[in-house]
C-alpha cells in the first residue's frame, strides 16, 4: 500500500463520554446519560472533538471522554 493510499483510507473513530463512578474507574454513573459526540473519519478529527468536549467539562473531575478506534473492530487485521 502506498503512503497516499494509507492517508486517504477511512479509519472511523467514535468519541463519547460521561460521568464516571470514580476517578480511577471507567464505569459510568448512569449509562443512559452517555454523551455520544460523534463518529469521525480519522483520528485527527476525533481528537479535535474529544479535546473540545474534555476541555468543556474540566470543572467536573469525574467527566471523561474517550476515543474508540472503530476501524479496529471493523477490520481487526
Amino acid at each position: 500500500m502506498t503512503e497516499n493510499a494509507h492517508e486517504s483510507k477511512q479509519l472511523l473513530h467514535l468519541v463519547f463520554g460521561g460521568e464516571l463512578e470514580g476517578l480511577n474507574s471507567t464505569e459510568f454513573k448512569d449509562p443512559s446519560k452517555i454523551d455520544v459526540v460523534g463518529i469521525y473519519p480519522n483520528y485527527a478529527q476525533a481528537h479535535s472533538a474529544w479535546k473540545s468536549k474534555a476541555q468543556s467539562t474540566v470543572d467536573n473531575a469525574q467527566m471523561r471522554y474517550f476515543i474508540v478506534h472503530l476501524h479496529r473492530f471493523l477490520d481487526p487485521a
